[in-house]
């Protein structure tokens, strides 16, 4: 059952970086397709704000495109496999607050009957919980949170 649970976040992550960077390679895609287009239209002020505009939104792209390879890097560095007494990257983290997956931020997964929060190590959470066991306590937001088991 935990590897099962375990698998589904990883796809859940995985699918979500996937979409993320395929998304900002399609505008990014789409802007230098607009930054050709401009370069043929007619010259003048207006054409040399909408190609800085459009520049503007290029680079912009890039450096989300960056952030959401990185991303996939650090899937690469995930093994759910693991089974740890401390919280690392992999672990499902089960709290008397929520269920947190160490990997990436990627959102609320809902299935299987339980809701998981999928993070990052460099999330406030994530720091928090990062290294610590199970009965461990971490505050956070002015509530207490305790590690009620790691998988």
């Amino acid at each position: 059952m935990e590897q099962s649970i375990k698998r589904q976040l990883f796809d859940f992550c995985k699918d979500f970086a996937d979409k993320r960077v395929s998304r900002i390679r399609k505008e990014m895609a789409d802007f230098k397709e607009s930054l050709n287009d401009e370069t043929k239209s007619s010259a003048g002020d207006q054409y040399e704000t909408g190609r800085a505009m459009l520049q503007l939104e290029l680079e912009k792209s890039g450096v989300q495109l960056a952030e959401a390879e990185k991303m996939t890097k650090v899937l690469d560095l995930v093994n759910i496999k693991t089974q740890a007494n401390y919280v690392g990257l992999g672990n499902l983290v089960k709290t008397t607050k929520a269920n947190y997956f160490l990997a990436i931020s990627a959102g609320e997964f809902k299935g299987d009957g339980i809701a998981v929060y999928c993070i990052s190590s460099e999330t406030p959470i994530g720091k928090l919980l990062f290294t610590k066991q199970v009965n461990d306590v971490v505050k956070f937001n002015d509530s207490e949170i305790k590690i009620l088991e790691i998988l």
